[in-house]
């Protein structure tokens, strides 16, 4: 047996045994040429993840699940809630066709059905204040009516600025909602607690270092020296914990002590910003799984924290209107390749983690400035533009391909235009300024991809669709033999 096969078992077996072992992770799928779903599943099993969280019903990802046992938050985008909150009959067709159609023996262990994503944050606006509260209960009562009302709960992704500790008073234990979306959370909780639903929270502590070169880096790891925080003779030494506990402070507050509280989403990202690398990202998460499973809980609540990382693999095509690192969450590289050890059991061991296999890629080619172009006064418009329509975000400040030439970083952009068109020889052009070459331009730490093969992404639809098409063939067949 080889030594992979050997810690793929040992994995599983260990998992099995560890009762403890409840790490979640979030599944994005916002990339260009993606995984094939099937490998991805099996990629989860054999690093022992056993709760999955995705941002909207995917039939790929739904269909690759079956009968692997992971426990499935299921989330409903932010663009269906005017639907879903407008007639329960929108909400009863959505659960009938994404989770009654998947809950079978064998099928897909749905658990939790997430209602929007972070709906009352802030930067919305308002946008969906109107609409939250109905959306979950007629989700809620489209569950209660399939019959799964015992088993599968609706809860909402909230974002950490929900709440807050008030400037005068900068301690958890001062903690509550914020004033203007007080009384919606309030009501939301009481929905919550008469389905015995979870309160589900994102706290991401890379957010407290990015863009505040004041903040004590240490406070934001489990692992740091810095000067903690006493509030009411509690101690706090990281920033993960102060946050918890001022979401608990508040619920306390309002009466919801008992209620059950799941981090949706806590991770660090590995480039796009000059403290988002990989050494930081494996330093949180390894401190971040040590801490939340070994039962000793924060200082306000005890015992093992229920997370999902986030995330499970980059997103080349998410938004950077937050940053760059946006982009960059991803335990996993965009082609499944783990990007640092990390041990899912908390047990501080500095364990490998399993890549996603058979993945193809597209042939070892680059695209590149030509060295002898000479009129380079477009130069600019044009990596702009290749930019624009790929993924640029290593080269931003602090980033890690920050260090390349004005050349270099053409380089860089035109082969990330280059490979998202699929290698095409005229889409490495630009004017006459770009060529194709066969030896790699990485340097470093800054790596020029290349990217996966279409093919190996679609193979799990075409196969789909030959068996839709087989199968008509089949039943025209037996309709014309009977005729």
């Amino acid at each position: 047996m080889s030594p992979l096969h050997y810690n793929t078992l040992f994995l599983l077996l260990f998992s099995m045994v560890n009762k403890g072992f409840t790490v979640g992770v979030n599944w994005g799928t916002m990339s260009n040429n993606k995984l094939p779903a099937e490998e991805v599943v099996e990629m989860l099993k054999n690093n022992g993840f056993d709760q999955l969280k995705l941002f909207e019903a995917d039939d790929v990802i739904l269909n690759a699940l079956v009968g692997s046992d992971i426990e499935v938050m299921l989330a409903i985008p932010n663009n269906m809630l005017q639907d879903i909150s407008l007639n329960v009959d929108n909400a009863v067709s959505w659960v009938d066709y994404n989770v009654t159609s998947y809950i079978y023996s064998g099928g897909v262990n749905i658990k939790y059905v997430a209602v929007g994503n972070e709906p009352l944050l802030q930067a919305y606006n308002g946008t969906y204040v109107n609409l939250i509260i109905p959306a979950l209960r007629n989700i809620q009562a489209a569950l209660n009516s399939a019959g799964y009302g015992n088993q599968i709960k609706a809860t909402i992704p909230f974002n950490a600025d929900v709440y807050y500790s008030p400037a005068s008073d900068p301690v958890p234990s001062a903690g509550d909602f914020r004033p203007e979306v007080k009384d919606i959370t309030l009501e939301i909780l009481q929905v919550l607690h008469e389905n015995n639903s979870p309160f589900t929270v994102n706290i991401y502590p890379f957010l407290s270092l990015y863009g505040n070169d004041h903040f004590p880096i240490d406070f934001a790891f489990f692992d740091g020296s810095n000067v903690p925080i006493r509030d009411q003779g509690v101690v706090y030494t990281n920033v993960f914990d102060a946050n918890f506990d001022t979401l608990v402070s508040a619920m306390n507050k309002a009466g919801y002590s008992d209620m059950n509280i799941i981090v949706g989403e806590v991770g660090w990202p590995t480039d796009g910003d000059k403290y988002a690398n990989v050494q930081n990202a494996k330093r949180f998460n390894q401190g971040l799984l040590e801490h939340v499973l070994n039962g000793e809980g924060t200082p306000l609540r005890k015992g093992k924290i229920d997370v999902y990382l986030f995330s499970l693999i980059d997103e080349n095509a998410k938004s950077v209107a937050p940053g760059n690192f946006e982009r960059h969450w991803g335990i996993f590289e965009f082609d499944g390749k783990p990007k640092y050890a990390l041990d899912l059991a908390g047990m501080q061991e500095d364990r490998g983690l399993i890549p996603v296999e058979g993945v193809k890629y597209l042939q070892k080619k680059w695209c590149i400035l030509d060295p002898d172009a000479e009129n380079l006064q477009d130069l600019a418009e044009n990596v702009d533009y290749a930019c624009s329509l790929s993924d640029c975000t290593a080269l931003g400040y602090g980033c890690s391909c920050n260090h390349l030439t004005v050349q270099g970083n053409a380089s860089y952009a035109f082969n990330m235009y280059f490979q998202v068109k699929g290698q095409n020889e005229w889409d490495c052009d630009f004017n006459g300024l770009a060529t194709i070459t066969d030896r790699d331009p990485s340097d470093g730490s800054c790596e020029f991809v290349v990217m996966i093969e279409f093919s190996s992404a679609v193979v799990l639809d075409i196969k789909a669709l030959f068996v839709v098409l087989w199968t008509c063939f089949c039943t025209l067949f037996l309709f014309l033999v009977v005729l």
